[in-house]
Order: structure tokens, then C-alpha cells, then sequence
């Protein structure tokens, strides 16, 4: 193990170091970036403008990180699997299952702080995080996909959008599959939207199977240099987005558009 270098303590207000000063695999706790600052809104779009997200748990302070390789999901690289695509189908024949968005917000961020996950004890969801991704949301730039069943909100996600990039942050699912329904029609949208990566920040074997992989930090921070200048999408869902998830459409063009739903 290397010595350990210093991390850096952050003031309200002061700008992040850059992403490439993360401590590496040799240190400690490879990824982790800076610790301090604050929750507000500018400081959180300046952390993901530069490939930055916070994550900590009750008790301690603020935790910046940006680790190296970052596990990325590309829409036109996403596995839809045969069991999974034969349940929309179904689904979405049958009148049982509607995707909206930011509809519930508040709901979604409050299930995936509060819905049990198999091996993990308590959340990094902390009353503060909840408040933060709130008030990003009411200014434009967090959003949540959500799995509606028979009226009833049974899984989704939150995220934050900047131009052209996605930054996925929690799923939640009541019902077998909702989250996994939640994710493909994100992809769905993206794929029509023109976003070329959802960045997924750590592996793990479940986004593994639907199509993520690690790629360099380095590679990371230049696609989302480029992605971020781009126009932000409108966030409305269209159900023939669902067409961009069959293997007989087509991928990353947008399509022709003769009905949409207001948020």
C-alpha cells in the first residue's frame, strides 16, 4: 500500500479537484476524491459536470468521489432479455403497465431510500441527499422513470441529467421486475433522445447483466465533456419509444413523433 496522501477537505463553495486526483487502487479507499462542501444545487452540477458524485452514509461528512474505471450503460449496447421483453409485451397488451415521468419524484426517492436490499444495511440516502436531489429536481436537472401497475407506483428510478449525459443514481422495485421495466424504457427514451451513456458509477453483477460495463475514467470525463453541451432532452415519454427496444428497430434516431404526454 502507498502512503497515504491527504484528502482533500472541501469549504462551501470551492471547486472540486480535478477528477484525476481520486485515490487509486493502492490507496485506502480507491475513488474517493474529497470530502466537505455542501448539497446545493450549483455544487452538485458542478460534481457532475466534472464526473464527481457524493455518497456517504449517516454520520459522516460529505464524500466525493470519481472512481476509475467507471461502469458505464450505453443504450444501444443495453441487454434486453427474452424473459424480460416477453413480460413488457405482455404488460403493455394487456393495459397493466404505464411508464411516466417525474410524476412522483418525491415518491421515488423516498422508496429507494427506504425499500430493504438483500446484503445491505441502511441507506446512503440520508435525509440530506433527499433534500438535495429534491431541489435539483424542482430546478430541471434530476428526474424519475417510473413503473406504474394498474395505477399503482411499484418501481423506478432517479437520475440527473446535464445536456446529453445521464447519471443514474437508485432503483427501487415492488413488484418483480418494475425496476428492471423502469431502466429499459430510460433506455428506450435515450436511445430515441440521442443520449449515448448512462453513467452507472460503481460494477455491480446486476447492471453487468443488462449490459454495462467498466470503461476508463479517462474516457468517461470526455464523453460527458461532450455529452453536457448538448440540448437537455424535454422528459416527456412517448409510448413508441417502446419500439427502440425491438432487435427489428432502429437505434439512435430519432423517431417520428403523432402523440406525446405533458408532464
Amino acid at each position: 500500500m502507498s502512503p497515504l496522501r491527504p484528502l482533500p477537505w472541501l469549504e462551501p463553495g470551492d471547486p472540486f479537484p480535478p477528477a484525476e486526483r481520486a485515490w487509486g487502487r493502492r490507496d485506502p479507499v480507491p475513488g474517493l476524491l474529497a470530502a466537505g462542501g455542501a448539497l446545493d444545487t450549483p455544487t452538485l452540477l458542478q460534481a457532475y459536470r466534472h464526473g464527481v458524485f457524493p455518497w456517504y452514509s449517516e454520520g459522516q461528512p460529505i464524500l466525493w468521489w470519481s472512481p476509475d474505471p467507471r461502469m458505464v450503460l450505453r443504450p444501444s449496447r443495453f441487454h434486453l432479455s427474452h424473459s424480460l421483453r416477453k413480460a413488457l409485451r405482455a404488460a403493455l397488451r394487456h393495459g397493466r403497465l404505464e411508464i411516466r415521468l417525474d410524476s412522483a419524484f418525491d415518491a421515488v426517492i423516498d422508496a429507494c431510500a427506504h425499500t430493504p436490499r438483500p446484503g445491505q444495511d441502511g441507506t446512503w440516502i440520508v435525509p440530506e441527499m433527499m433534500a438535495a436531489y429534491r431541489a435539483l429536481h424542482r430546478e430541471g436537472h434530476a428526474h424519475s422513470v417510473e413503473t406504474w401497475w394498474d395505477g399503482r407506483l411499484v418501481g423506478g428510478l432517479y437520475l440527473v441529467n446535464i445536456g446529453r449525459a445521464v447519471f443514474g443514481e437508485s432503483m427501487f422495485s415492488h413488484r418483480v421486475d418494475a425496476s428492471k421495466m423502469a431502466l429499459a424504457a430510460l433506455v428506450a427514451a435515450c436511445r430515441a433522445w440521442g443520449v449515448p451513456l448512462i453513467d452507472c458509477q460503481q460494477n455491480t453483477r446486476h447492471l453487468a447483466s443488462l449490459g454495462a460495463a467498466e470503461e476508463s475514467r479517462n474516457l468517461f470525463l470526455q464523453e460527458v465533456r461532450q455529452a453536457i453541451d448538448a440540448p437537455s432532452p424535454a422528459w416527456r415519454w412517448d409510448c413508441l419509444y417502446w419500439d427502440r427496444l425491438w432487435p427489428d428497430a432502429p437505434l439512435d434516431t430519432p423517431p417520428t413523433i403523432t402523440s406525446s404526454t405533458p408532464l
